[in-house]
């Protein structure tokens, strides 16, 4: 039984992380998870987790970056590369290491002087009483550090959210019935995260923040880098997915599928074996998150608040060190020459597969019999040997796909079988690395034809025992003539890379049977050529390989970590680190309110949408509150006020009627007004707006084409909006609308910028930052320098006017004392060297100035006019 109720679980699913502060067993009977008695490296935090629900949590790591070199990199995954078995007196354990575990395989490709620790569970149950005894003799002796998860939250964790919700849907499944088993617990969901928070407290417990990497792999923990990242905003972390990810269209169906999204963009890396299911996961960013990504130089990546996340495609590798130890192992010549008397005279096809739904072993069996119908040539002489290494699981599933391949079998071998011949020769269990092999040297193709799979290395496997076991197609040991064939699925990770394997549709038995008969009849020159490609790609990217480059673009992905000025927000998995330069900080009232007062000439320049009032709200006139606040901010004579928008002049007028000395400039700069008694003024030289009629065209054509699209045509501009279409298909009619007008006006004077769900056609010069100028210009002009200037916005256009006042100082537009504040709306990366979190905040930062102006108004102050009033 769980110490705590599951009801704090619902808390932190739904965001209170704090609620999971779990001091209950730490497995069979009770006790917390022991902590190891001796590390290797000192901390230099506490090890113990932080309360997840602190509004802001500091960043523990130096400012100093070490290199490479000198650093340890933590493997977290499900389960550790150890293998634990209950001696036979039953005193104690013994422990040795998973020699074919890919954990263990990855050391190859690091740094001789890195040093490894693993973190994750063991497959034993070891008692309470125990647990110290085992995680100290696995930290001394093989630097593993277990996590020791309660037994029935393992249950839920692992059988429950790991393999009845996420594997099933990672593999394109829907639990389209209640007796699927696949259907959303939250019990269970609650579970994996608890699974997850106690993954990091044992990571933190050996955790140099300063000096270490974390590389977490596979599906079972994608709630980890939250807890991680939310104690150590400057950790590195990456993340490997030995699973495919579903596209968008099935991704959306989980319900917490935005808490998991979160997690994973706390990392500094992603990676996945396709680009394929890095594009779905990208598509889900796009999509749920509002994300779009950047490829530069080659590498693709996603800004989060001031984070760019890496996303890396690299397809794992087999182990060729061990593997070519294998193949001389003294064993293996026999077991090849008797499987060679089993099939004198037969051409084998070979298949190797887990007993899974998803191996499509049901679909090879039947395209087989397919061949051996519309090819009678092969009966009697093409053998399907299919080896199927029993699973853990049962269910309904897999029981009634054991039942089809048995009677498919059964079905084949009665109808095209004779006196020593079987057409299908079915292997129930699981083989030892010598027979595998053996089986390789005599297989004339392997077909795998999974319906999907992640990686599926069985055909690498294969194509480096045809190379390397001697005599094993019967040339003698000729190298040169080393042939071997493939028949894959296109929907396995592995496919992309074999160009030279025929790729099948599984679903489609004609097709695939198709494939088989061409693999076994193609000529054997044909077949040398592929397997020299085959092998080329197979033995220089292996294991190594692979890991060598992730670590080196992890240490790349890293690089700024120690550069940014980093701190957290948000709470549970809405948790999230901004990285932003050191110099940005946030616009603090009391600062401003102290030069506020000491100053005389003062420009407030103010954008509406966004910094006035909320983006998301509907109705977007100014509450009473704005306009009393513009109002009594324009009363002070000491200041000059504007609201600088891109919405059209009409509305802005209509809605600051009541603020009769506020100046307005409208459809970016356009058109100008320094009060309400002046006429509009057009601040460009441009009077010929026949561009519109050319631009027009094209802006309907995308429109009728992209639904949830429209036109919002002003006076000086076109703005195409896309806010309310399809994100991905929106996106792309947005990028090629942009170079399609781009094209059509190259000789108007117009500038054709994209923008937040926006493409928009204006003339050329028209921006927030030449009102900024234009405004101090004057001032100057008119000998009332201005010495305090605040700029507010909240989106791209604003950033213009940011830029725009960078530099007044050196132009002598202002004084030289002036201070000076360009502010953005929320914690995002800016021009600008201030930010508010939200409207509120600029509300109240400017309540805040309305009120010093009342405090320090008096009757002898002399007014200041408008430059218009002053000629």
């Amino acid at each position: 039984m769980l110490s705590r109720s599951y009801t704090n679980l619902l808390d932190l699913a739904n965001g209170n992380l704090s609620a999971l502060d779990y001091g209950g067993s730490s497995g069979g009977g009770g006790g917390r998870p022991p902590r190891a008695r001796r590390m290797q490296r000192t901390m230099t935090t506490p090890g113990t987790l932080a309360e997840l629900d602190e509004e802001r949590a500091g960043s523990v790591a130096s400012d100093v970056q070490s290199s490479l070199a000198s650093d340890r990199i933590i493997v977290v995954a499900n389960t550790l590369p150890v293998r634990c078995e209950r001696r036979p007196d039953g005193r104690g354990w013994s422990f040795s290491w998973d020699v074919d575990s890919l954990l263990l395989n990855l050391r190859d490709g690091l740094p001789e002087d890195m040093e490894v620790l693993y973190v994750g569970s063991l497959r034993a149950d070891v008692p309470a009483a125990e647990q110290d005894d085992v995680a100290q003799a696995l930290l001394d002796g093989f630097l593993c550090v277990p996590a020791f998860l309660p037994k029935d939250v393992f249950e839920r964790f692992y059988h429950g959210f790991c393999k009845q919700t996420l594997w099933p849907l990672f593999h394109y499944m829907l639990p389209f019935t209640s007796d699927h088993r696949g259907r959303f617990d939250r019990s269970n969901w609650e579970a994996y995260v608890l699974a997850n928070k106690l993954f990091s407290q044992r990571v933190i417990e050996v955790l140099n923040p300063e000096d270490d990497y974390i590389w977490i792999h596979d599906y079972h923990l994608l709630a980890l880098p939250s807890f991680l990242r939310r104690r150590f905003n400057r950790l590195r972390i990456g993340f490997f997915l030995h699973s495919p990810f579903p596209s968008s269209e099935l991704y959306r169906s989980l319900p917490v599928r935005d808490e998991i999204l979160k997690s994973l963009l706390n990392c500094d890396l992603i990676d996945f074996h396709t680009f394929d299911y890095a594009r779905h996961f990208l598509s889900c960013c796009s999509r749920m998150l509002g994300l779009e990504y950047q490829s530069k130089r080659g590498y693709i990546g996603l800004d989060y608040f001031g984070r760019t996340v890496g996303i890396k495609i690299m397809p794992v590798g087999i182990n060729m060190v061990q593997l070519k130890s294998q193949l001389r192992l003294p064993d293996l010549k026999c077991r090849v020459e008797e499987l060679r008397k089993q099939f004198a005279g037969k051409t084998v096809l070979l298949g190797v597969d887990d007993m899974d739904i998803f191996k499509g072993i049901n679909l090879k069996i039947d395209a087989f019999e397919q061949m051996l119908k519309i090819h009678p040539k092969w009966q009697g002489r093409a053998v399907l040997v299919q080896i199927t290494n029993p699973r853990g699981g049962n269910g309904k599933d897999l029981e009634g796909l054991k039942a089809e391949i048995e009677e498919s079998c059964t079905r084949i071998n009665g109808q095209f079988g004779r006196p020593g011949y079987s057409p299908v020769e079915l292997v129930n269990r699981t083989l030892s690395s010598v027979e595998r092999m053996a089986y390789y040297a005599v297989a004339e193709c392997v077909v795998v034809t999974a319906v999907r799979d992640g990686m599926n290395l069985i055909p690498y496997e294969y194509i480096v025992c045809r190379q390397g076991i001697p005599d094993s197609d019967g040339s003698g040991g000729n190298a040169a003539k080393r042939k071997s064939m493939l028949v894959v699925s296109e929907f396995i990770g592995c496919s992309p890379s074999l160009s030279g394997a025929i790729r099948v549709n599984p679903w489609n038995i004609d097709t695939t049977a198709e494939a088989m008969n061409e693999s076994i009849a193609l000529s054997d020159n044909e077949k040398q050529l592929r397997h020299e490609k085959h092998f080329r790609y197979v033995s220089t990217h292996d294991v190594a390989y692979w890991s060598k480059s992730y670590i080196h673009d992890l240490e790349r992905s890293c690089r700024d970590h120690f550069r940014r000025r980093c701190w957290g927000i948000g709470l549970g998995f809405g948790f999230r680190v901004v990285a932003l330069d050191r110099n940005f900080k946030k616009l603090t009232v009391d600062s401003i309110v102290a030069d506020y007062k000491k100053t005389n000439s003062r420009v407030i320049l103010l954008d509406y949408d966004g910094t006035l009032v909320p983006q998301t709200t509907i109705n977007r006139t100014p509450s009473e509150t704005v306009v009393n606040i513009m109002n009594a901010l324009c009363a002070d004579k000491k200041n000059v006020v504007f609201i600088v928008s891109g919405r059209g002049k009409d509305s802005l007028e209509k809605w600051f009627n009541s603020c009769p000395e506020l100046g307005i400039a409208a459809e970016h700069g356009y058109f100008m007004r320094w009060t309400k008694d002046e006429q509009w003024q057009i601040n460009n030289q441009c009077s010929e707006f026949g561009w519109m009629q050319m631009a027009e065209p094209v802006l309907n054509l995308y429109t009728e084409a992209t639904d949830g699209s429209y036109i919002e045509t002003k006076e000086s501009a076109l703005v195409w909006h896309h806010q309310d279409a399809d994100p991905g298909f929106g996106s792309a009619q947005a990028k090629e609308m942009l170079d399609h007008l781009e094209s059509v006006l190259a000789n108007e004077p117009v500038s054709v910028k994209s923008g937040q769900h926006i493409v928009e056609v204006k003339p050329q010069g028209v921006n927030k930052g030449f009102v900024a100028d234009k405004i101090l210009s004057m001032l100057t002009e008119n000998k009332r320098q201005a010495d305090f200037v605040l700029c507010i916005g909240d989106d791209r256009s604003d950033e213009d006017m940011f830029e725009g006042i960078a530099d007044i100082m050196k132009r002598s537009i202002v004084d030289p004392q002036t201070s000076l504040y360009a502010c953005t709306v929320g914690q995002k990366p800016s021009k600008a060297k201030y930010y508010l979190d939200d409207t509120n905040d600029v509300l109240n930062m400017l309540e805040a100035l309305a009120d010093a102006s009342e405090d320090v108004s008096s009757p002898e102050e002399s007014e200041i006019l408008s430059p218009s009033e002053e000629a």
